[in-house]
């Protein structure tokens, strides 16, 4: 005979809340895992002659953070959704052991905070300087202050290390900044101006926050807590998996 089970409507709410919470994340990590092919694929990293290289390739950090993460979640969905305690339990223990990794880190950090922010600014400033002649330096860069909204590790007059950017430097980009520090960088809401940043070193704040953003990435990074939504997506998937996961061998007698 068939086995009946008894839900109530906690448990309808919890078997939906954590698939499309996982669903949620699984599109993510598909983006993530686009995005490191794409950058491969671009770069040409997969040619005969540069495959030899394609361990050091920074987008291969975001093909394998977007592989486990589409892995981790879609485990999450397909044991929320057939009710699979085998893939429940197995989801949450990574997940609590993820969320404990990430709380250790934050205790770390928070200790170090000062030498975590040398060590930004430093690399920071380093991929600004090697903007121009380094792919993999540019694409972060640009991502960084695209998603963040920011130009410049402090300031938008950081740029001003980069020899092309300098005000001493000949040529159109002295004393501006890339077009990815613009407000608006399209024009007509078509076209990329790549110009846009032209002459922003030498504009007051009061003209320039018009054109570009003032603030720098490292006090945006810290303003945002770009970890507090994961973690806390995370532990809440962590306290209301076990209570699913209860109801899985919940049944009627026959």
């Amino acid at each position: 005979k068939d086995r009946n089970i008894n839900y109530s409507l906690m448990d309808y709410f919890l078997k939906y809340f954590l698939f499309l919470c996982n669903l949620v994340f699984t599109v993510l990590g598909l983006v993530v895992l686009g995005l490191g092919i794409w950058g491969l694929s671009s770069k040409e990293s997969f040619a005969q002659e540069k495959i030899g290289t394609i361990g050091t390739d920074p987008m291969l950090i975001l093909l394998t953070l977007g592989f486990l993460l589409t892995l981790l979640c879609l485990t999450g969905c397909v044991g929320a959704l057939r009710e699979n305690c085998c893939l429940l339990k197995m989801f949450s223990v990574i997940v609590l052991v993820l969320i404990t990794i990430q709380v250790l880190f934050a205790i770390v950090a928070y200790t170090v905070q000062d030498q975590i922010e040398g060590y930004l600014r430093s690399g920071m400033l380093a991929a600004m300087a090697g903007y121009q002649d380094d792919l993999d330096l540019r694409f972060i860069t640009d991502e960084i202050q695209l998603g963040l909204q920011c130009c410049g590790a402090d300031t938008y007059r950081d740029w001003e290390v980069n020899i092309y950017y300098n005000c001493s430097a000949p040529g159109v980009l002295a004393c501006g900044v890339p077009s990815t520090c613009c407000v608006d960088p399209l024009e007509n809401g078509t076209v990329w101006n790549s110009q846009c940043g032209v002459r922003a070193q030498v504009m007051d704040e009061f003209t320039a926050q018009s054109v570009i953003f003032l603030g720098g990435c490292l006090g945006a990074v810290a303003l945002r807590g770009a970890l507090l939504p994961v973690f806390a997506s995370g532990l809440a998937m962590s306290i209301f998996m076990p209570l699913f996961c209860d109801n899985c061998n919940v049944t009627k007698r026959k």
